[in-house]
């Protein structure tokens, strides 16, 4: 059993106050949120303070949520300027708590609200993709002296498994989806793998997406949530996750692909190699996304988040494959190193 294939959590709203008031003594009213493989819910107390509580997959490791809750408290001592959320302390000062829920145990975090506008809640066209692109370098620079065991694992949502693609690539049919698919993984296999060595590794978010993102009136990016998806992978993959967002629904893809990868690396700089990596890394990051979707409709069909980008992610990898992407890669070196 993973976090993949194991029903999210089902705890109603009553059951959530119970829980806080007996063991945070916050009287509160709670509204559930959407989630992937958790379940969210956003609280508001009797001052109006602000929460967000999430009751873990029961499939979850305890290491992995430990390991969530260091990097946020690491991310927050290295740099003030980039908000992450922070702890609500248990009545025994602890920073989680298990929970029991018709016979299965689930862990239980609150954490403070951050103030600010999702990503996806704000047009694009009035942000500023560079700043994006430098506060995902901003926050590698602050992830840099982090290590945590957990990180170093076969996760499904880590662009190099690879592996998880084609174990499911039956979940996309025999016709056109899975050739699509098929044409990212031999261009990955042909340009990515013989290299991999020159492409440096650490621990990353994993998961700048617009529902992760939130940004101030200005368009400026100043804080990010949710490090569940925290690996030790490819650095360049930080970028890339981005960038496999910020392309989508775009009319010029490029541009935006560009803007991003610039910014970052104005920041936290790449190296060649690495720079000529991200465009295939971006395309196999979408590969998860509609491979993964597929898989998790079958076993989830009511949850609608799971598909959340399926249908973008699909339209950028056709587009994509029309394009040459050493092609790509050279334009997005030149425009980076101009």
């Amino acid at each position: 059993m993973s976090v993949f294939n194991t029903p999210a959590p089902n705890l109603s709203k009553k059951e959530i106050q119970l829980i806080v008031q007996g063991n945070y003594k916050l009287s509160v009213d709670a509204l559930n949120l959407t989630g992937e493989r958790d379940q969210n819910f956003f609280l508001i107390d009797t001052s109006g303070n602000e929460y967000i509580l999430k009751v873990f997959n029961s499939a979850e490791e305890v290491a992995v949520v430990e390991m969530q809750s260091q990097a946020m408290f690491h991310v927050a001592q290295l740099d003030s300027s980039i908000q992450v959320s922070s702890h609500v302390k248990t009545m025994d000062s602890s920073d989680m708590l298990e929970h029991t829920h018709e016979n299965t145990a689930h862990m239980i975090r609150i954490v403070n609200n951050i103030p600010g506008r999702f990503l996806k809640d704000v047009d694009h066209s009035a942000v500023s993709l560079g700043a994006l692109g430098a506060f995902m370098g901003k926050l590698d620079h602050a992830l840099s002296g982090f290590h945590h065991p957990a990180a170093k694992r076969e996760f499904p949502w880590d662009i190099r498994c690879i592996g998880f693609i084609e174990t499911h690539l039956s979940e996309l049919g025999d016709g056109h989806k899975k050739s699509l698919v098929d044409h990212f993984l031999n261009q990955y296999k042909q340009n990515i793998l013989p290299n991999e060595t020159q492409l440096r590794k650490a621990v990353i978010h994993n998961d700048g997406n617009d529902h992760n993102v939130l940004v101030n009136e200005s368009g400026n990016t100043t804080a990010i949530i949710d490090f569940g998806d925290m690996v030790y992978t490819f650095i360049a993959c930080e970028p890339a996750v981005c960038i496999a967002y910020m392309v989508l629904d775009k009319k010029d893809p490029f541009d935006a692909a560009a803007q991003v990868l610039d910014g970052y690396h104005q920041v936290f700089h790449l190296s060649r190699d690495e720079l000529m990596a991200v465009i295939y890394l971006v395309c196999i990051r979408s590969c998860i996304t509609v491979t993964m979707a597929a898989y998790r409709k079958k076993l989830f069909p009511d949850n609608d988040y799971i598909s959340v980008s399926d249908r973008q992610a699909w339209e950028f990898l056709t587009y994509m494959q029309k394009e040459d992407l050493n092609d790509w890669a050279e334009k997005l070196l030149q425009y980076v190193n101009s």
